[in-house]
């Protein structure tokens, strides 16, 4: 069964959602590149080089995407100087960056399962220390596990009014 809508949007014919949440972080993060500099930001990486090593992108592609992920908040640049070189910047996750580690890690997650041959990638995500296996879920504000059959959709009205986000149809 699919996620339900509940109270106002039970009846989908009659509303449509404007600057959609989920549409407004895919032009952000929604390409290949981009997502692949997130995964090297959360596993490290912070030089531009090495950005364009382990993502296989060009220059270009990786400069704009750091350009684009600095604009958002999801890093920041740092200067650092080599010794007889010019001034450089490195690339930090910010606390906004380290928000999108259940979405990068749900993605390797799934593709793991689901694309792999033998349900296994080449990386498992661990807690360190115990080294259990970590598992990205849904789960409820009191860590209760959930399935898609469990959710609900609701209409995130301000004092019970309706927002510019939300059309309702005629």
């Amino acid at each position: 069964m699919p996620v339900t809508f509940e109270g106002a949007l039970a009846d989908r014919s009659t509303w449509r959602v404007n600057h959609c949440s989920i549409a407004m972080a895919m032009e952000v993060i929604g390409s290949r590149t981009a997502m692949l500099v997130l995964r090297e930001a959360l596993y490290g990486t912070t030089r531009f080089d090495d950005f364009v090593r382990r993502t296989q992108s060009t220059d270009a592609v990786v400069a704009s995407r750091l350009k684009q992920l600095t604009a958002l908040g999801a890093l920041a640049k740092q200067p650092y100087r080599e010794a007889g070189k010019r001034t450089r910047d490195e690339y930090h996750l910010t606390a906004k960056g380290r928000d999108l580690l259940p979405v990068v890690f749900g993605l390797m997650q799934w593709g793991s399962r689901h694309l792999q041959p033998d349900g296994h990638g080449p990386l498992t995500l661990v807690e360190r220390g115990t080294g259990a296996r970590v598992v990205i879920e849904a789960r409820s504000e009191d860590g209760r596990s959930l399935d898609l059959d469990d959710l609900a959709i609701v209409a995130n009205f301000d004092a019970g009014e309706e927002t510019e986000d939300l059309d309702v149809l005629d």
